[in-house]
């Protein structure tokens, strides 16, 4: 066997069945890109949310459940020049790994997935995906967290805990902690995420406290409504999410993009549904544009 890159989906089995070592020779010979590399802004592509049992996208509730083309869309984003990288769980960087598509890119890994979408325990978001130490195995710049605040759920300040936890554990190893929080509740028995000014502003804060040092802290936020105003309450490097609009929604979901980029401690995009399944079903376009507004 050599270590060579894969040219199909079939061949990404055969090398999990006859040499899973390969995974980890190729994450050590992998050209590595640091946030350093870059020119300060970031853009990077995540596809993380399978893992947690989401699967829809606007109106289209199965939209990520095949694996190879969620991996299409995903080599087609990451070949947009322009992009900086990407976030995932194991099993989509590795195969993206194999697929050669990580080679020259930055790369921060999804660490608690075990806050099901729909589950009764899903604020508390067990890290049930990468650890620090993993993370620094695999030469990963960081790793990103779910942290989700809901001040009716008794599981809160246990998910709070292990974000701290998590957190310290990454400066431990010189590794970005890229915090996202929400303010949220339930409702019908669905968790929603309170998306005004004022709850991402007390999300914000709730989120920077965390852990015994915030020297490799950084935010993963929601484009709101005043965001002059939000980007007010931190001084920690911070990345716009997308979210999951309509293809209706695309254009306004843009125009927040822009305003929020304007800001000088927000520091690119981390954008996945939105980019990936565009109305349109064009990748490379929508990556495109997102690129030129951080470029």
């Amino acid at each position: 066997m050599t270590d060579s890159f894969v040219d199909s989906y079939e061949e990404i089995t055969r090398v999990r069945v006859q040499d899973p070592g390969r995974i980890g020779r190729l994450l050590r010979a992998r050209r590595r890109r640091t946030v350093a590399d870059t020119d300060g802004s970031l853009m990077i592509v995540a596809a993380d949310h399978p893992a947690r049992g989401a699967l829809g996208v606007g109106d289209r509730p199965e939209a990520m459940a095949s694996r190879t083309d969620l991996l299409d869309r995903m080599r087609a984003a990451l070949a947009v020049p322009g992009v900086d990288g990407v976030l995932g769980t194991a099993d989509i960087l590795e195969d993206l790994l194999l697929l050669g598509a990580l080679e020259d890119k930055v790369v921060f890994a999804s660490m608690n997935r075990g806050g099901l979408q729909g589950a009764s325990w899903e604020i508390e978001d067990r890290f049930t995906a990468y650890d620090a130490e993993a993370i620094a195995q695999a030469g990963f710049a960081g790793g990103k967290m779910l942290t989700r605040i809901d001040l009716a759920d008794d599981r809160t300040s246990t998910a709070l805990q292990w974000s701290a936890e998590a957190i310290d554990d990454l400066a431990r190893h010189e590794l970005i902690a890229m915090i996202e929080p929400f303010w949220s509740s339930r409702t019908a028995g669905k968790v929603v995420n309170d998306l005004s000014p004022e709850a991402v502003i007390r999300s914000i804060h709730v989120a920077q406290g965390l852990g015994a040092t915030s020297a490799y802290s950084w935010l993963k936020l929601p484009a709101v409504a005043d965001m002059e105003r939000v980007m007010d309450a931190t001084t920690l490097p911070t990345l716009i999410l997308g979210g999951d609009p309509g293809a209706s929604e695309a254009e306004a979901v843009y125009a927040k993009w822009r305003s929020a980029l304007a800001r000088p401690n927000v520091r690119g995009l981390v954008v996945g549904r939105t980019l990936l399944y565009p109305g349109d079903d064009d990748v490379e376009a929508a990556v495109g544009t997102a690129v030129q507004m951080i470029r």
